[in-house]
């Protein structure tokens, strides 16, 4: 997944609400008088073969609930952010939706509250089970549990990724590459080579990544916590020692041409099948399977990736595919049912993520939950598994090997757990100094993450106008509810 921009949403927060689940009605699915239809909406196109999909998921909801129907409703990317908005404002009464600005919208009271239905008898436990508890740890809102998340990459690393066919062709050697630092080597022989194509092909809203930092309010503002807990304080991460380490170097970089001099202000897309480019950031996670899903989407094109942040379980990477309820939803119950479903149901979930089962792809091993795509697996004819389901109930091509399987659930075992996971702050008395720091990071986040700033000084003046806009109150308040946070834990 190529994201330059990654982290938790801003929060802005006005009255609490509580909606509980219990008591919602008598399922419809418990009533032969009348056929309940639950409305989801997502982001992104309708597939071409939506009603033949449709068709086949009805059928397999009916197996267990026979009176339930599902409904997806399509919003273009591009759109979809400000009709969820209105969709949230408005009290619209949807059934499900593909969650924006989650903790902000729950810390509204716009979501209903699904702890009911989670626990112990209610409809949707024996898919609450099968998460990862960090998820749910991720989504708490002062207690409670307002959204369903999708079981995927619960942690993600960010990665330097390298061009296979040029580190072929001119014999590139990246080893001992683990930072942005300790690939200048390699970026300096590939500049010698092929000055002419990007060396680091990076552009407007690229961010750099420590190590380990999580951002609390989302990275386009500097508020940062450690995330091995080491230290406890909320920091401005463009004053710590780390940071500007990364950004001198990047800077250099800049400087001796290995960064596209536009870079601030270029939205050129470096398609990954081109060889437009030497090095680029990726973000990968446990279904990724290494290098496996890049190099399946750029047709083949091999790739090597290396690791520069360490791997951590957040509430950012909780809260990236969530589903939710609206509290006036007339189908919470039903919504819930078809959430249980979807992550729990291999046939309803997988004829959703790969298209039709006979059109799409074939069994070649039942048992095993191994397929093969035909020729008419193409692009708007599946929904990505990453916002639908539980990615532990996926079929898998023979490309996947129960040795790669084995290492993705080791690495999600092993993976270490963000000091700050449930840290989901309340700035609903801070709208106007956020607002005010928003506008200041607009002019610097390009410069500086591009390496077309030196840092020392812009920093410097960065910090001036970020004091004078509020900063210190919000650190201020940020450190009071972490503290806070962190007593309790």
């Amino acid at each position: 997944m190529n994201k330059f921009v990654k982290g938790a949403a801003l929060v802005s927060a006005v009255a609490f609400g509580t909606v509980a689940l219990a008591g919602c009605g008598k399922s419809s699915s418990d009533s032969s008088s009348k056929a309940t239809t639950v409305n989801m909406y997502m982001p992104g196109d309708k597939p071409k073969n939506y009603d033949a999909m449709i068709k086949r998921a009805n059928k397999e909801i009916h197996k267990t609930y026979k009176n339930i129907n599902l409904k997806m409703n399509f919003i273009g990317w591009g759109d979809y952010e400000q009709k969820y908005n209105v969709m949230v404002t408005s009290g619209s009464g949807y059934d499900l939706a593909f969650a924006q600005s989650y903790t902000s919208n729950a810390l509204k009271g716009a979501y209903a509250d699904m702890d009911s239905e989670l626990k112990s008898g209610g409809v949707a436990n024996k898919a609450y089970k099968q998460v990862d508890p960090a998820y749910w740890k991720g989504l708490k809102i002062k207690g409670k549990t307002y959204g369903f998340p999708v079981n995927a990459n619960i942690y993600a690393q960010n990665m330097l990724t390298f061009n296979g066919d040029f580190l072929k062709k001119y014999n590139i050697n990246i080893n001992d590459v683990d930072s942005y630092a300790s690939m200048e080597t390699a970026l300096a022989k590939f500049h010698k080579e092929k000055p002419g194509v990007a060396a680091f092909a990076i552009g407007q809203g690229y961010r750099a990544s420590p190590k380990h930092m999580d951002f609390p309010l989302g990275n386009g503002l500097p508020f940062a916590i450690d995330s091995s807990g080491a230290n406890k304080k909320v920091v401005n991460v463009y004053d710590t020692s780390e940071m500007q380490g990364i950004l001198k170097t990047l800077h250099s970089y800049y400087q001796k041409g290995y960064i596209p001099k536009d870079a601030a202000t270029s939205s050129t897309q470096y398609n990954l099948q081109d060889n437009t480019w030497f090095v680029r950031q990726e973000t990968q996670g446990p279904f990724d399977y290494g290098d496996s899903t890049l190099i399946r989407n750029a047709g083949g094109k091999q790739m090597k990736s290396k690791a520069v942040t360490d791997p951590y379980k957040s509430s950012a990477q909780a809260q990236v595919a969530v589903w939710t309820i609206s509290k006036t939803s007339k189908h919470k119950k039903e919504a819930m049912q078809v959430l249980n479903l979807l992550n729990t149901n291999k046939t309803l979930l997988n004829n959703i993520t790969w298209g039709l089962e006979g059109t799409q792809w074939n069994f070649t091993d039942k048992a095993k939950g191994k397929i093969k795509i035909t020729s008419k697996y193409k692009p708007n004819t599946f929904i990505g598994a990453w916002m639908m389901g539980n990615n532990k109930n996926l079929y898998t091509q023979d490309s996947t090997t129960e040795a790669m399987i084995k290492k993705r659930d080791q690495s999600i075992k092993d993976a270490k757990t963000s000091a700050a996971l449930g840290f989901n702050p309340d700035t609903s008395s801070l709208k106007t100094e956020i607002t005010n720091l928003s506008n200041v990071m607009s002019k610097y986040l390009d410069i500086l993450n591009t390496g077309t700033a030196d840092p020392v000084p812009t920093i410097k003046k960065m910090d001036k106008e970020l004091k004078a806009a509020g900063y210190d109150k919000v650190q201020k308040e940020l450190q009071k509810q972490y503290d806070a946070f962190l007593a309790k834990q």
